[in-house]
């Protein structure tokens, strides 16, 4: 009951309070904004929905300058592809056009004719040929006959008594030396067309080499260019001698090859080993300041070696002896009391390690040969390699084979016709290089007497086909085919082969030259040889014609 009481008591309590009588006037006006209300918030919607569209134009601005960066940045792109193109093409064409030029120069006047046959051919005839007449057996034979052979003879009384001359005047050498101070020299060796038997034109010059070592302690360490270090085109064929001590490691220790501190000390070699007087590395004939043997050196001692020598032997001999070329230390002369003379060579060499490569301090000089990189540079000869191949094939061919023969034949040839139009870029020992790698390239019944004129062709179209490619390999050098039986160094084998006709590539003048006085020699062959020739009837040239077929 209190609580029924209680509760009707609350309900008139709030009845009364929630009175609208007791709220404040103002808060009637409320319904009255309403309107004001509304117009605000439609203001207001008005206002985003403008910046909606404000954002939007900017957005879309946005996104076409984006485009438009994009697409110039494609044509950019595109221009720059068109550009390397172009560029590409103008030096491809730059490129043709040089190439055309050359081979224009080339084949200009018709000078040439495309090259191709078997491999048994060597070389199709070129337009050079065309009109040439080939000099048959019988004339052949009778050229080699009255021209040559009668040579022989003199060739073999010459060689004795330069050798025996040679060696009287080594001997004196080693007498005048001082053996503790001066190089030691050794036995002289006779080397080229001389004691190959095919030297054919006079005057006889004997080349003779010989072979020199240091004094002790020191000793000759040898490097080539195709040792592993890289050589410039022009220094391949060449090499440096280095003079150390015999028991001086120089490819252990790297003390010789870097410049240390001063504070610091190569616990290998002491100062006092490694540190040697400039004046005793001159002595030893190395360039100034370094461990380089210097052919130039070397001549000069040589000639004073040779001329203190000579003064000691010349009562001796009913002769007098000089230098007779100034740029050769070994070029000597012999005059009789009668007017005749005698040359011959003696030039000093290097031996290669324990082969017979040697280093030649000096080589006779050509108009195709290119200048010494330098004096320390020393060129290096094969020529007793050379001379022993020669006589090891020569015991598989034919009794009398020709191939002596037509070398000798070629050569006279060369000579004549360079003493009428003066000297050209081809030498005596491209000749003999043709001859090698004939030799080695056809079978030995090939080489038989009766095919002296078939052999001699093929020596002429292989030499048309090197002069045309501006390529004669070096016979030796790259040749992996060389008989064992030589003891031929392997380093050499291995290298790359060497480009005797290199030099052709760089002198363009003296290549036409060598290239006309060629051609000209092909046109005057049969006039040449007929001038030594003696006069065979027509009937027995026609009979031997007739037996060759």
């Amino acid at each position: 009951m209190p609580v029924g009481i209680f509760r009707v008591c609350l309900l008139v309590i709030t009845a009364i309070v929630n009175h609208p009588l007791f709220f404040p006037k103002e808060n009637g006006t409320v319904p009255e904004n309403t309107e004001e209300i509304i117009q605000k918030m439609k203001e207001r919607e008005e206002s985003l929905r403008l910046e909606q569209l404000r954002l939007e134009r900017e957005i879309a601005d946005q996104e076409a300058t984006q485009k438009a960066l994009e697409k110039a940045a494609l044509v950019v792109e595109e221009t720059k592809e068109e550009k390397v193109r172009w560029d590409m093409w103008t030096a491809l064409s730059m490129v043709i056009f040089l190439l055309i030029e050359l081979w224009r120069q080339d084949f200009q006047e018709g000078n040439w004719q495309d090259i191709g046959g078997e491999e048994d051919d060597m070389a199709v005839l070129g337009k050079a040929f065309k009109g040439v007449t080939f000099p048959n057996k019988a004339v052949l034979a009778s050229f080699y006959e009255k021209r040559i052979l009668g040579t022989t003879g003199d060739m073999a009384r010459m060689r004795e008594m330069v050798e025996g001359f040679a060696d009287d005047l080594l001997e004196a050498l080693r007498s005048v030396c001082n053996r503790d101070a001066d190089m030691e020299v050794e036995d002289c060796m006779g080397v080229g067309s001389m004691y190959e038997n095919w030297r054919v034109r006079k005057p006889f010059v004997c080349d003779l080499i010989v072979p020199f070592a240091p004094p002790e302690p020191y000793c000759f360490r040898c490097q080539t260019w195709c040792s592993g270090d890289s050589f410039p085109p022009d220094e391949q064929g060449y090499g440096t001698i280095k003079v150390c001590r015999a028991d001086e490691d120089v490819t252990g220790c790297i003390c010789d090859k870097t410049k240390l501190g001063e504070d610091m000390l190569c616990l290998l070699h002491s100062q006092v080993n490694t540190t040697r007087p400039s004046s005793e590395m001159e002595d030893l004939l190395c360039f100034k300041n370094t461990q380089y043997l210097d052919a130039d050196q070397v001549m000069k001692w040589f000639q004073i070696a040779v001329t203190k020598a000579w003064n000691r032997i010349s009562h001796k001999y009913e002769f007098d002896l000089s230098f007779s070329l100034l740029d050769s230390p070994g070029a000597l002369k012999i005059k009789f009391r009668s007017g005749k003379s005698i040359a011959f060579n003696l030039t000093p060499v290097v031996q290669f390690e324990n082969s017979d490569v040697y280093f030649i301090s000096h080589f006779p000089r050509s108009s195709l040969a290119a200048d010494v990189p330098s004096s320390t540079h020393w060129f290096l000869t094969f020529a007793v390699y050379e001379r022993r191949f020669i006589h090891l094939v020569s015991k598989t061919l034919p009794a009398n084979a020709c191939h002596v023969s037509c070398l000798q034949i070629l050569s006279f040839l060369h000579g004549k016709q360079c003493s009428l139009t003066g000297p050209s870029g081809l030498t005596n020992y491209h000749l003999k290089t043709v001859m090698l790698h004939l030799l080695q390239a056809r079978p030995s019944q090939d080489w038989a007497p009766e095919k002296l004129e078939a052999r001699l062709q093929d020596m002429l179209k292989f030499l048309e086909k090197c002069l045309h490619e501006k390529k004669l390999y070096h016979f030796f050098i790259g040749n992996g085919k060389v008989p064992a039986e030589l003891g031929f160094p392997i380093v050499f084998q291995r290298a790359e082969p060497l480009n005797l006709f290199r030099p052709f590539v760089l002198r363009r003048d003296v290549y036409r030259k060598t290239v006309d006085t060629f051609h000209e020699m092909l046109r005057n062959m049969s006039a040449l040889i007929n001038e030594y020739t003696v006069h065979i009837p027509l009937a027995h040239t026609n009979g031997i014609r007739k037996e060759s077929l």
